[in-house]
């Protein structure tokens, strides 16, 4: 096998680990575009930089989601990283405060933003908005 299947294996299954079914659906999009795009983010994206044994993929994860945060123009992609986030282990709780954080450094607007994902990612994946516990 050469050594840019195995890349590819790697970030794909890193992908697998973010979020089930995300590597196919990630080279089915991309690939209607060109077929060497989905290499591009499975095997450099994912495998060569996601999978670096520096940091965890939980950490990895978090930072993820901040940036996005930051960002505040790539809704689709924070979505996916705040449920990819969870997946990891980062819990609801963990994932609020990230949010709330990055009103100090991205403003309020990109925060507000980040809320709005926030709950989509907590609809989506079944969890309780941390502040309605307990509450009907």
């Amino acid at each position: 096998m050469s050594q840019t299947n195995d890349l590819t294996r790697f970030g794909r299954d890193i992908m697998e680990r973010l979020e089930p079914g995300l590597a196919d659906k990630v080279a089915g999009r991309l690939g209607e575009f060109d077929a060497t795009l989905p290499a591009l983010i499975t095997d450099y994206a994912f495998g060569a930089v996601v999978g670096r044994p520096g940091l965890d993929l939980r950490t990895r994860e978090m930072l993820t989601v901040a940036s996005l945060v930051t960002l505040g123009n790539a809704m689709p992609q924070l979505e996916l990283h705040m449920r990819a986030a969870l997946n990891t282990g980062v819990t609801p709780e963990e994932l609020l405060e990230i949010v709330i954080q990055m009103a100090v450094y991205a403003g309020v607007p990109a925060c507000m933003n980040g809320l709005t994902a926030y709950r989509a990612a907590m609809a989506e994946t079944g969890h309780t908005l941390p502040g309605l516990k307990g509450k009907n």
